[in-house]
């Protein structure tokens, strides 16, 4: 049930050796931590996993390893998007195959493509996977182009299995729009860090937050809190957050992340890929 999909998804970065190799040990312990810490679920090649500096190979066995962790746990929503269709359609294929709850699906960079384009990607996709939830990542910061409430709107109306988006916007107007054009039933995950529990008070369904990555049980934390009444503890745990969400972007998302991680014996290198 796609409204299962609700709390703190923890979006984990994707370890690389010293050399740059891809490291699947690592990356299973960190999902193995996540899932003691409490997150409420998993996803993978997302902006925080360094997606556009992979292979699409390395990102289908990457999909395959945190499959295989997670188990049917918790939900698995793994980022399947690319700049090409053929790629995204083949990431989202093997999402499926093994198991994932639902495909995040980010809208092609670069390209900035126009409003109408959008939709038609996204409605290829849906019309490929018609019984895989497809939930849309808007991260325009990253990818040059802004899907508009009115696109996400006719896209959900179109096709049944577009549940939800993962916002990545600091246009807190934008969030709200698109919950009114798409039916409070669609779901909603923030992935801007100091919006996550703001979002909680329109109707959204949770977070997806690279303060995860370092705090996973006090993001999860806040979710349970504010859900089951207690908004006291949830506000403080939101400004408690501040200080680790300043730190996880002094340079760029996942630098950071790793270092830390990498300090803390959670993954065996710091290593991010060029550039």
């Amino acid at each position: 049930d796609p409204a299962s999909i609700r709390g703190s998804i923890a979006p984990v970065v994707t370890p690389f050796t010293d050399e740059g190799a891809l490291d699947h040990d690592s990356l299973r312990e960190l999902v193995r931590w996540q899932l003691r810490q409490g997150s409420h679920g998993i996803s993978t090649g997302g902006s925080t996993g360094e997606p556009s500096a992979q292979t699409t190979d390395e990102r289908i066995t990457a999909i395959t390893t945190v499959a295989e962790e997670t188990n049917d746990t918790v939900p698995f929503l793994p980022g399947t998007g690319a700049a090409h269709l053929h790629d995204t359609l083949r990431l989202t294929d093997h999402a499926d195959r093994h198991g994932a709850d639902a495909a995040l699906i980010i809208t092609p960079y670069y390209a900035r493509p126009t409003q109408e384009a959008l939709y038609r990607w996204y409605a290829t996709i849906a019309g490929e996977f018609p019984h895989l939830p497809i939930v849309i990542y808007n991260v325009p910061s990253r990818t040059a182009v802004d899907i508009a409430p009115q696109t996400v709107a006719r896209l959900r109306h179109a096709h049944d299995n577009i549940i939800g988006i993962k916002e990545t916007t600091k246009d807190f107007e934008h969030f709200s729009r698109v919950l009114h054009l798409c039916g409070r039933d669609f779901l909603m995950w923030s992935g801007i860090e100091l919006l996550c529990l703001p979002l909680l008070a329109i109707g959204g369904a949770g977070f997806v937050s690279a303060a995860a990555n370092l705090a996973p049980a006090t993001v999860a934390r806040m979710y349970t809190a504010y859900t089951t009444g207690d908004h006291t503890t949830a506000l403080n745990l939101h400004y408690a957050l501040h200080p680790l969400v300043d730190l996880l972007f002094v340079e760029t998302n996942p630098a950071p992340a790793k270092w830390v991680l990498h300090q803390r014996g959670l993954i065996a290198s710091a290593h991010v890929r060029p550039p």
